[in-house]
């Protein structure tokens, strides 16, 4: 079974707060968003494997550290994701950045696919997989099962989101029990439209300044 990692860090926490006030505009809200996602991905990327350089310091020379060989693509699922990648670049900067697109229909509440665009080596890559929101857990599952049927390696994915509802994270465990999951918060559970409670409200329309 995947892990469920809910990164509690007291800025990841307080940034968050201030995310969720319904008063926050879309210009604080995405500068918040970059900075929580580059916080996240720093405890995302701490497993990542080292291994011995040797190195010329302007004073010596050394056997230092880098870490190994590991091709990375960050995914975000269309278009909340997107508020996600930069701060991911600001670590990752040789990171390729793929897109899938996913919405939610509105009556059926279920993910529908529009479009997919993934580096050509992505059966090769480390892949972070990004979506603020993990509500219901279908756009994830059914964005994780692309991944795969497109030749990512069990077990190379990594789910990256903001808020996460029990649901949503009993289904992408149930569906894809090697994934781990990575939040800033675990909430309650979802209302009758599928939203987040307490949540933050619809992450892209706040993101973009929609409605």
């Amino acid at each position: 079974m995947g892990t469920l990692h809910v990164l509690e860090h007291p800025l990841i926490i307080h940034k968050l707060t201030i995310m969720r006030e319904r008063n926050t505009g879309s210009k604080d809200f995405r500068q918040l968003l970059n900075e929580i996602t580059m916080l996240m991905g720093y405890e995302l990327t701490r497993d990542f494997p080292l291994e011995d350089v040797e190195i010329d310091t302007p004073v010596a020379h050394m056997t230092a550290k880098k870490i190994k060989g590991k091709k990375v693509a960050v995914i975000p699922i269309l278009r909340a994701g997107l508020g996600m990648v930069d701060g991911l670049l600001g670590l990752i900067p040789a990171a390729k950045v793929g897109h899938i697109g996913l919405y939610r229909d509105p009556d059926t509440h279920k993910p529908v696919e529009y479009y997919c665009k993934l580096p050509h080596d992505i059966e090769k890559r480390t892949v972070i997989l990004c979506d603020p929101m993990l509500a219901t857990g279908g756009s994830a599952s059914d964005a994780l099962s692309m991944l795969k049927a497109k030749g990512v390696m069990p077990g190379a994915i990594r789910l990256l989101c903001l808020v996460a509802a029990p649901e949503g994270v009993a289904k992408v465990q149930a569906d894809h029990p090697d994934v781990d999951i990575y939040t800033a918060a675990m909430d309650e559970r979802l209302n009758e439209h599928a939203y987040i409670v307490p949540g933050l409200g619809d992450a892209g329309d706040r993101l973009f300044g929609t409605k």
